[in-house]
């Protein structure tokens, strides 16, 4: 995500400068966030789902479905996401936008 938004500041900064706000961008930045990690969490359970009768013999103490697990590994996940495209996003919301159109 940092890759993506420093690639993207000069689109950025067209944003800014033709009246997005702060908001405007953060919320375009996190959507694509969300979007990637939801595809790669269901494309994870997908796989946890059918791996689970090859692992059921080496799990110890947990069902192969727990949804308790499943359910906080894939929070976590997003949180992480959220948290890797938040923090570039800042970044590149705090530059002005004159400055981010003279680098191009």
């Amino acid at each position: 995500m940092a890759s993506m938004v420093a690639e993207r500041t000069h689109e950025i900064g067209v944003r800014m400068a033709v009246g997005a706000t702060e908001w405007d961008v953060l919320w375009k930045v996190l959507s694509r966030a969300l979007l990637l990690a939801g595809l790669g969490v269901a494309a994870g359970v997908m796989a946890a789902t059918a791996g689970t009768r090859l692992l059921s013999s080496q799990l110890f103490g947990i069902k192969p479905n727990d949804s308790l697990t499943l359910v906080s590994v894939i929070l976590l996940l997003l949180c992480a996401a959220l948290v890797a495209a938040w923090l570039p996003e800042r970044r590149a919301a705090k530059i002005d936008p004159a400055s981010a159109l003279r680098r191009e």
